[in-house]
């Protein structure tokens, strides 16, 4: 569709029936035309660095742009205009990388390093490059009130949040990243906004009446004046797709997405993706978190899809955690035995239109293994919501051993799919990662504390053992301690992390996209499971006792000193893995 040029201070707001613009000192009345944007009378040209808010109805305190470049002050406080095209970009030769073939890295900026700032990121992208990965993915950044936050109250959805630097540093973090040939994917959230500055219902009917989700009010993608709530979804996408120069877009729980029209906004959002995917001549990649289990998202737009190009397999990561923790409680009671594992290794989910008895119905539906690449589907031991929703925010290399970790990797990285990691998982990071918040409103920080202490005290947590999210301490101890990387198992585990996906590319059965391609076996009782992608033999052993598999082929890695070949017979001590080459 063609996008009308508009004034740049014009807004979209149909409910108000008055509008006046505050433009540094001045005070300048509006007008509104028939399809409800505004646009201020008598203000031809505007300081590219021009502050500025809108006075809704009688209100006396301006409300920023909903489409605001930079909060300079905060949520509540003026926008600031910011010019993308300023910026002195030198990726001019970078041509994108597919997903297909890749390894993630997911970050959150303000716990990725001391200073919790995207520039002070930059100086650890080499660590990155040097560990292999493909694609960083970072979590979302638009602004939020506060100083720090996971990013999923972010209110603003176009501005980048200040504490991190601001939409500038934005730009250099992805400049740099590609001139070391990275791919960047952005976490992005339009199912819900946050509690704190979110002046959209002042505006226009951005929300559906009496719809809700777990986390607050459900976006109107269907409802009257929908087609401008999606246009204001899908050009913020694009927004980061181009002025920014993004490589891809997480999308957060589209499960939450209610939309009925004709034309789904994840369609919609694939096909003007696509469009300027053609433009730039690089790839743009969509990956959806979804809990739906449902194989349509990711199918293409011919097939009747929605064209989006990969989603998150919650099940691979819960049959994992399993296998490794033997925890069964809560979602995890589906997941028990290595065959579960083995199932998600070949099928993509477990609950392929299975009974879950969780949900206490059955759930989910096939993927089509004849045609479907295995690519698009993103999986991972750990990430920031199975570490960060547990009481501790414990992740597994507080619970589990350096040989078991070990194990851990050898089936995150060489799975059929596209393999994430979470920072710090690398060399088994002792910090924790907890939730954490800083809701400078005294009321809302209260509840937001007494709500998740509420929450894990109703299953069987001591309230003292919950940290306060707002206690600032919560999120220093969630800074990673980059001092660990280079000490004892840590830097084993890293240098395991290293060989294994450095294994991956160079041997192309590992990344061969074909479910065809790929068997599992596993026995239950003895712990040991044993996966064949084409020509390589992934062998595992998380029993209690030393275990011989048939094998052909000769060891190409092994986690432990103890794994031995010899005659087609390998010998697998427990909690050990070995990666056999034919």
């Amino acid at each position: 569709m063609t996008v009308p040029i508009r004034h740049p201070l014009a807004v979209w707001a149909p409910k108000p029936e008055r509008l006046r613009l505050r433009l540094g000192d001045e005070t300048l009345p509006m007008t509104r035309a028939e399809d409800g944007w505004w646009t201020p009378d008598g203000v031809d040209e505007v300081p590219a660095d021009a502050r500025y808010g809108y006075l809704v109805d009688d209100e006396r305190t301006p409300r920023p742009d909903p489409r605001s470049r930079r909060q300079p002050d905060g949520v509540h406080g003026l926008s600031q205009r910011f010019d993308p095209t300023a910026f002195g970009w030198t990726d001019h030769a970078w041509t994108g990388r597919p997903l297909a073939g890749g390894v993630i890295y997911e970050l959150h900026v303000g716990t990725f390093t001391p200073d919790g700032t995207l520039d002070s990121a930059i100086d650890r992208l080499d660590h990155l490059v040097d560990l292999g990965v493909t694609h960083v993915e970072v979590l979302p950044v638009n602004a939020f009130n506060g100083r720090w936050n996971w990013g999923y109250d972010g209110v603003l959805w176009y501005a980048v949040q200040e504490t991190y630097g601001g939409p500038e540093a934005y730009q250099r973090f992805v400049d740099a990243a590609h001139a070391r040939g990275l791919a960047v994917i952005q976490d992005v959230v339009y199912n819900h906004l946050g509690p704190s500055g979110n002046y959209l219902p002042e505006f226009g009917p951005y929300f559906s009446e009496g719809g809700a989700n777990t986390w607050g009010t459900s976006m109107n993608l269907d409802g009257a004046d929908s087609d401008e709530v999606r246009r204001y979804i899908v050009d913020n996408a694009l927004m980061w797709l181009s002025d920014m120069h993004v490589d891809g877009l997480r999308l957060d729980a589209v499960h939450a997405l209610v939309d009925h029209r004709a034309q789904h906004v994840l369609e919609q959002l694939a096909e003007e993706t696509a469009v300027l995917s053609a433009h730039q001549g690089r790839p743009l990649t969509l990956i959806a978190e979804s809990d739906m289990n449902d194989p349509r998202l990711i199918t293409s737009r011919e097939a009747h899809g929605y064209g989006l190009d990969a989603q998150w397999s919650d099940d691979y990561h819960h049959a994992l955690h399993v296998a490794l923790t033997g925890e069964t409680t809560g979602y995890y009671e589906d997941f028990e035995g290595l065959s579960v594992l083995a199932r998600a290794l070949t099928h993509g989910f477990v609950h392929d239109g299975t009974y879950s008895s969780f949900r206490e119905r059955h759930h989910g539906r096939p993927v089509d293994r004849l045609t479907m690449p295995t690519s698009r589907l993103v999986t991972f031991a750990q990430d920031h919501d199975q570490i960060g929703n547990r009481a501790a925010g414990d992740r597994l290399s507080q619970t589990l051993a350096p040989a078991r970790l070990a194990v851990g990797a050898v089936l995150n990285l060489l799975t059929p799919y596209t393999p994430m990691l979470f920072m710090g998982e690398e060399w088994g990071a002792s910090t924790p990662w907890q939730f954490f918040t800083s809701h400078p409103e005294h009321d809302l920080g209260e509840a937001t504390a007494k709500g998740r202490i509420e929450e894990f005290a109703k299953m069987g947590w001591n309230p003292d053992d919950v940290p306060d999210p707002q206690d600032p301490a919560t999120f220093e101890r969630s800074k990673l301690d980059w001092a660990e990387v280079g000490r004892g198992h840590h830097a084993e585990l890293l240098d395991l992390h290293r060989r294994l996906i450095a294994l991956r590319r160079s041997q192309s059965d590992l990344t061969d996209p074909r479910f065809t391609t790929t068997e599992a076996a596993a026995d239950d009782e003895a712990g040991v499971l044993v996966l064949q992608r084409g020509g390589v033999t992934i062998a595992v052993n998380l029993g209690a006792a030393e275990v011989a598999v048939a094998v052909d082929g000769a060891l190409e890695l092994a986690t432990t000193d103890g794994v031995a070949l010899s005659g087609g017979s390998l010998t697998l001590p427990p909690d050990s893995a070995a990666v056999v080459v034919a």
